[in-house]
């Protein structure tokens, strides 16, 4: 009588156990390609930046079929190094940042889409002291920016300071860096510093919340505008997935209730495409300053 092959006999095991492993890797990819994590450079508090993200998630969700997930970094430093290590896929920085990482990435990082607000982006200087109303009267004084890596709170302030003949690390009695801009705003107003430097938008915004005291605080200049903000992916991720996303965010309506929200919660009129060469200046400002190494 013949004898036939058994389901479990050692050679047909063995070719289940390489389907099954086949399938289960397939599985792990499809499902890690199913997720797209997110995340920005902290320059607000973790509470405001989630908030602002929540709805942009869900958009994001729905018109590209698949999970997001927004994922917090501790400083400015760990959004870059998360993004070239390929533990977050996409990432707003701010324009310093953007260079950073397309720098230390070797150009292998992809600008998407912008603000309109970022083609002409500004930083405000602000104080309590009436006696400070030019930038050459902040010599010998206590002096606050946001974060080291901020394109609106460090960079771009430094390089006015510098072009009006004012060095911030000889020039002025104490230098200090906040963290964030909110913080600058706190930390001016409190009187731990007589002055300090912050992007335009955070202060307009904390503004219209009733959260400064204008008869306190006062803007004393406004630098020109520059380009900042925007939102960055790896240049490894698929063409059609950035299309889909980059066309996620230029299709962004104001006419739509959903669409307005998260446009006022970006502090955005609408978001426009951009690319590497509108941060040239930033990276030339970047190098002058003697922060990009």
């Amino acid at each position: 009588m013949r004898k036939s092959l058994s389901v479990f006999s050692p050679a047909r095991r063995t070719m289940h156990h390489l389907i099954a492993a086949g399938l289960l890797a397939f599985s792990g990819l499809a499902s890690a390609q199913q997720v797209l994590r997110v995340s920005a450079i902290p320059d607000e508090a973790p509470t405001e930046l989630q908030r602002k993200f929540k709805p942009l998630g869900a958009m994001l969700e729905k018109k590209l079929g698949m999970k997001v997930e927004f994922i917090p970094v501790t400083d400015y430093a760990a959004s870059v190094e998360g993004l070239i290590n390929k533990k977050l896929d996409m990432v707003w920085f701010g324009g310093f940042t953007f260079v950073q990482a397309k720098v230390r990435s070797k150009d292998q990082v992809i600008p998407l889409v912008q603000r309109e607000e970022d083609e002409k982006f500004k930083s405000v200087f602000i104080t309590t002291d009436k006696s400070i109303t030019k930038l050459e009267d902040l010599k010998g004084k206590t002096f606050t920016f946001g974060s080291e890596s901020s394109t609106s709170g460090h960079l771009m302030p430094r390089s006015y300071l510098l072009a009006a003949k004012i060095n911030p690390d000889t020039d002025m009695k104490r230098i200090a860096f906040s963290g964030a801009h909110d913080a600058t705003v706190a930390a001016v107003s409190g009187g731990k510093v007589d002055a300090g430097a912050l992007n335009i938008s955070v202060w307009e915004k904390l503004l219209a919340q009733g959260k400064v005291d204008t008869k306190l605080v006062h803007v004393f200049y406004t630098t020109p505008g520059y380009f900042d903000y925007n939102w960055s992916v790896r240049a490894d991720m698929p063409a059609d997935l950035r299309k889909k996303i980059t066309d996620a965010f230029l299709n962004l309506d104001p006419a739509n209730p959903q669409d307005k929200e998260i446009l006022d919660l970006q502090r955005a009129t609408r978001f426009i495409p951009t690319k590497a060469d509108n941060y040239k200046a930033i990276e030339a400002a970047a190098h002058n300053a003697g922060l990009l190494k």
